[in-house]
């Protein structure tokens, strides 16, 4: 069983940063590909970036690449999404999940573990 909780949601203006943490728990939680998804009201769920535990692999979205960072801080088994440069599109709640042994950028029904999500909103 994984436990995800994510955090630093909030208000933000348009160009401004937000940092948001996935902290994870269970056993063999360094087997899983972490991802980070979004869904915007009225939207479908859709993949942001992904990363392994060892951080040498990352994958992001053509709509985030050069403005989204993911990483991860290992002792802490803790993942981040950090956020700059935000639009109002990429208002959305962001969900953090667990992969047990997919390939980075796997796609959300091959998600086995997620988090109740935390709301970014991106005012103009």
């Amino acid at each position: 069983q994984v436990q995800l909780v994510e955090s630093g949601g909030g208000l933000v203006q348009a160009g401004g940063s937000l940092r948001l943490s996935c902290v994870a728990s269970g056993r063999s939680i360094n087997s899983y590909a972490m991802e980070w998804f979004r869904q915007a009201p009225g939207k479908e769920r859709e993949f942001v970036a992904a990363i392994s535990w060892s951080g040498g692999n990352t994958v992001y979205t053509d709509s985030v690449k050069g403005r989204f960072t993911i990483s991860t801080h290992n002792l802490k088994d803790t993942v981040y999404l950090q956020m700059n440069s935000l639009k109002p599109e990429d208002t959305a709640v962001y969900y953090c999940a667990a992969g047990l042994g997919k390939r980075l950028g796997s796609s959300s029904e091959f998600m086995d573990y997620w988090g109740k999500g935390t709301l970014v909103t991106v005012s103009s």
